[in-house]
């Protein structure tokens, strides 16, 4: 279902954090390039041999809560993750014209919640790094619920810990397959993200409402 920017219609406003909200070239950078280079040295191996054997990994624990788990990776790769996201912090990045959205649902009086699979480290050590925490009435992550946003089960006790309608509620993310489950629970408005990284070009959904700038809600 499209939205015409009919606010009335909206009480709620559910909004991913990395690579909606927050520049996901940060993310990127560490699980791409940073943390093949460390594997690499702490192992003598290629770079490339490395991210064969990292991108492996990632592969089966996609859409667990593994996937965003730092003390999780800590242990299977023998490396101190958060120490690694805490060297290049200076990479996390508010997207253009987020802190202006998060004004302007500030000003419409609406419920705001930052809903993400992100791990409790690396939530705050963005929500320090960008100051965005006051934005937001609730925040949410895989982690409380004991489910990745990938399931349909998220959505369900989200739902009964915030309380609200799925039918008065928006919400906006960077990745079409959990879009797709919040479509299931009956969230009435999912729009895509199409540009989640400054670095990356952007992409259009074919199945969701896409917005590439912020400016576009408001």
């Amino acid at each position: 279902m499209s939205f015409n920017n009919n606010w009335n219609e909206i009480d709620w406003v559910l909004l991913d954090m990395d690579g909606t909200i927050l520049d996901k070239y940060f993310d990127d950078y560490f699980w791409e390039f940073l943390l093949p280079k460390e594997y690499a040295s702490m192992h003598n191996i290629s770079f490339e041999k490395a991210r064969e054997i990292l991108f492996s990994l990632y592969k089966k624990e996609e859409g667990t809560l593994n996937w965003t788990d730092l003390d999780f990776w800590s242990r299977v790769l023998g490396l101190d993750l958060f120490k690694l996201k805490e060297d290049i912090k200076n990479l996390i990045r508010v997207q253009p014209n987020a802190m202006d959205f998060l004004k302007f649902l500030r000003d419409k009086r609406k419920k705001v919640a930052l809903v993400t699979n992100a791990h409790y480290k690396s939530l705050e050590l963005k929500l320090k790094q960008t100051n965005l925490k006051n934005y937001f009435d609730y925040i949410v992550t895989a982690f409380d619920i004991g489910e990745p946003k990938e399931r349909l089960t998220f959505w369900e006790n989200l739902r009964k810990l915030l309380k609200f309608s799925p039918y008065r509620a928006m919400f906006i993310d960077d990745n079409e397959m959990v879009l797709e489950t919040a479509r299931q629970a009956s969230i009435k408005y999912v729009i895509y993200k199409g540009k989640s990284s400054l670095n990356g070009s952007s992409r259009f959904s074919k199945k969701f409402p896409t917005i590439i700038s912020f400016k576009e809600l408001m």
